[in-house]
This record gives structure tokens, sequence and C-alpha cells, in this order.
């Protein structure tokens, strides 16, 4: 079994700033990329920003000099520091792990069950 559990999610004022963490546990041998994707009502899931284990970064354009995703390969832990947010940044916050299992010769990606995030004033 593999977790991903989020945390950080909230209210937050325009022009504020919130960060998320997301935990990975469980029967882990490797993690490729992690990653935060994000759902506004009414909206499909959108990529915000990915990881790879090496550190190289991609972000959504709409989040670019706004967020900074960073992880911690020995906690198997990945953050999203978000500043500067927006009314449009509401929405919840997936997490998301390219994984390798423990006695799998394969990766496979998991979810985790998502955090939400609310800009408003």
């Amino acid at each position: 079994q593999v977790q991903l559990v989020e945390s950080g999610g909230g209210l937050v004022q325009p022009g504020g700033s919130l960060r998320l963490s997301c935990a990975a546990s469980g029967s882990i041998l490797n993690i490729n990329v992690m990653g935060w994707y994000r759902q506004a009502p009414g909206k499909e899931r959108e990529l915000v920003a990915t990881i790879a284990s090496g550190g190289s970064t991609n972000y959504a354009d709409s989040v670019k000099g706004r967020f900074t995703i960073s992880r911690d390969n020995a906690k198997n832990t990945v953050y999203l520091q978000m500043s500067s947010l927006k009314p449009e940044d509401t929405a919840v916050y997936y997490c998301n792990g390219n994984i390798r299992r423990i006695g799998t010769v394969r990766f496979a990606d998991y979810w985790g069950r998502g955090t939400r995030v609310t800009v408003s004033s």
C-alpha cells in the first residue's frame, strides 16, 4: 500500500501565502516525479507544478514566479510554496507521485485526497 497525504490548505486573503505539504508513505522503493495538480469548481484537474527526483521542475504558466515546488527525498515529501495568491487559485490541490513499490518493477501514479485552498477577502 502507498498513501499520499496532503496538508496545509485553508483560507487566505488575496496576496497572501500558503505552504502545502504532501508526504508519501508505505511500501515505497523509489519515487520518480512528484507533483501538484488542482481542480477548481466546474473545471477539470490541471497541472500546477512537478519536480523530478533530481530536482528539475516544471510549472504551469499561471503560477510561474508565484509558486515554488520542492521536495525532501529522505522524507518522501513534496512541498508547494504559494505566494501572491489570487482568487483564481482557489481549488482543491492534489498531490501526485510516480512511485515504484517494493517488490515491483514498474512505477505507477498515486494520488492524495486533496486539500482545499480558498483565496478570498
